[in-house]
């Protein structure tokens, strides 16, 4: 017993210390080679895991996305079973050929040397274990892994339309997160990704005229005849080279390889080194040129409002489709107007905050991550290219109040893969996810939403935080309850729908009615402009807060009395005779996401 007992006193500690805080952690070393003629590749995995949960794990998953992109996969089945067309999907995946087809096959898996019988479905390996691992202990898997690069169909592939040989995304067994939430095996159905953070340390071989971007830091730059842009194609296109990549604490890793990339260094805020691979293509080569400084900017600016990017390189890569954000780059098509160049890159730069410092789960709040990015993105857009609009969100309000009357709206909680209606998905996780943030500022103030995010940044980074860990940031930065517009906004399709019902004379002071239409309270701001020109600003808390925002303008205004949630009406008496009135106008800022504003102005009419 005397010997036991001090293991227990220590499992005992772990345990309660894990119980508010604790995440998994990896360490992959990957050799891989890729026949570029074929498109095959394969090679060995070591990945040292790490159980630093509470629970005893029997098992573990592996993620094989390649074998979604096949005929009669789970994907290619949810492409046609939709209710509307996914828009992401140029390509039927049951029209694939066995060349634009892939694959990505597991073989020789061992525990410690053990030998596993894992269970092979499609897009997901389930692994039951030869020793259960305990909280607090570490195991090691092996493997041989095989595969075939299918056809670029979505974000990964070869032979993208822009002529980028190899996009090389999710091309690895990935081993799937265990969180707070449990297990997170979802089927890869062109969705969204979550996982564990590690170190990665991957030595790519193949032909040597190939130039590859990948996650992390290049470790043999003299040994493959390069400090990148320096390097000289070789004389000779027959032999293979071995590029050696390092990348800490990331949670995934991605790589692509052209013959004819281009590769620019630019110094980036911090001592961090921007990279930027792109074809050798006249007419793009100008704009990718113009990008590098403007990348600086975008870099400093989400520095500022978000907090200090943590590594010391990122790279802006050419490939794939569209645009999507890995650990430490960025796959993006480079054949664009400038204005759309840049704004693709200012939206997958700032991933780097939301999805992979921070890391939100994608598949269960994706929300938190596209819609979080679209917001900083936008603004960081507005300000760089010197567009000043007067309301920069104006594109993303407006998709979210389509969404709202679309009739095909589900809760933002919906898991991503769970939406009846792609286009819902699609609105709901950017224009939704970026007027989540409009209306946290609107409630709390625009100063007290930046020092949210900032120490929201500061405390979860490398985290996987959850939408409560941002609600409390939340409300100890601004001393108000949140917990209701979290439940509303993000558990419900509830609407936010005020109106002016009626503004009447009573005794020579002036009552106006408000009306509550639709489900969702908020607070408000009634401007109030009289026919002499004086203006005055009221402002109604409602009761669930339990407090009351900063005034955000120029002008004094004047505290109402809380509006109770139950209530669908509220009267406001203003102290002056009606006839004095020229104009009302409830949320004269337009920050408030009203679906109908229509009946938000009252206009005195002409005598």
């Amino acid at each position: 017993m005397k010997r036991i007992f001090p293991f227990l006193i220590n499992l005992l500690i772990f345990q309660i210390g894990s119980a508010q805080y604790w995440q998994q952690a990896v360490d992959y070393t990957i050799d891989v080679s890729l026949d570029t003629e074929t498109a095959l590749y394969g090679g060995t995995q070591k990945l040292v895991y790490t159980n630093n949960s509470p629970e005893t794990l029997h098992k573990v998953f592996y993620h094989l996305y390649f074998n979604a992109f096949k005929p009669g996969s789970e994907m290619a089945v949810r492409q046609k079973s939709g209710g509307d067309k996914n828009t992401r999907f140029k390509v039927d995946l049951d029209s694939l050929t066995l060349d634009q087809q892939g694959y990505l096959k597991v073989s020789g898996l061992m525990q410690d040397g053990v030998l596993l019988s894992p269970i092979d479905s499609e897009t997901i390996l389930e692994v039951p274990l030869h020793k259960p691992i305990l909280p607090g202990e570490s195991t090691t898997f092996e493997l041989s892994f095989k595969g075939h690069v299918p056809d670029v169909v979505r974000r990964a592939g070869k032979n993208s339309k822009e002529g980028v040989a190899f996009s090389m995304a999710q091309w690895y067994p990935k081993m799937a997160e265990y969180d707070r939430e449990g297990w997170n095996a979802d089927p890869y159905t062109g969705r969204e990704f979550h996982g564990v953070w590690g170190d990665f340390d991957v030595k790519i071989t193949l032909n040597k005229k190939f130039v590859v971007a990948a996650s992390g830091y290049l470790q043999n730059a003299e040994d493959i005849g390069m400090g990148y842009s320096d390097r000289k194609k070789p004389k000779s296109k027959k032999g293979n080279v071995t590029w050696h990549f390092v990348a800490p604490q990331v949670h995934d890793f991605t790589w692509a390889a052209d013959p004819e990339y281009i590769h620019d260094t630019y110094p980036g805020p911090n001592n961090v080194t921007l990279h930027f691979f792109y074809k050798n293509n006249p007419e793009i080569i100008e704009n990718w040129k113009k990008l590098q400084p403007d990348t600086v900017k975008l870099m400093k600016f989400y520095n500022e409002k978000v907090g200090a990017y943590p590594y010391k390189q990122y790279s802006v890569v050419q490939g794939g489709d569209g645009g999507m954000e890995y650990a430490m780059l960025t796959l993006i098509t480079g054949g664009r107007k400038y204005g759309s160049l840049f704004g693709v890159t200012a939206h997958e730069l700032a991933h780097s905050w939301f999805q992979h410092i921070l890391a939100t789960n994608e598949t269960k709040h994706e929300w938190m991550d596209e819609g979080f990015t679209s917001f900083i993105s936008t603004l960081a857009e507005d300000q760089i290219l010197e567009k000043n609009k007067d309301f920069p969100l104006e594109r993303s309000y407006s998709g979210y109040f389509n969404l709202a009357e679309s009739g095909v709206e589900m809760p933002q909680s919906t898991n991503a893969n769970r939406y009846s209606h792609n286009y819902a998905y699609e609105s709901t996780a950017y224009n939704k996810g970026a007027v989540f943030l409009g209306q946290l500022g609107y409630i709390v103030g625009k100063e007290k939403l930046y020092v949210i995010l900032q120490t929201y940044y500061d405390e979860w980074k490398f985290k996987h935080p959850l939408p409560n860990d941002l609600r409390q940031i939340a409300e100890r930065v601004s001393g108000l309850q949140l917990q209701w517009f979290l439940t509303d906004w993000t558990q419900t399709t509830n609407k936010i729908d005020y109106a002016i019902s009626g503004v009447n004379a009573v005794d020579g002071v002036t009552k106006i009615l408000l009306k509550r239409k639709e489900l969702m309270p908020m607070p408000l701001e009634i401007l109030v402009q009289y026919k002499n020109g004086e203006t005055e600003l009221h402002y109604i808390p409602i009761s669930l807060m339990r407090g009351e925002k900063e005034n955000p303008y120029a002008i004094g205004w004047t505290v109402e009395k809380d509006w109770n949630w139950a209530s669908p009406e509220y009267s406001l008496i203003i102290n002056k005779p009606k006839q004095d009135i020229q104009i009302i106008v409830i949320d004269p800022s337009n920050l408030m996401a009203d679906v109908d504003k229509n009946d938000n102005y009252y206009v005195a009419p002409e005598n």
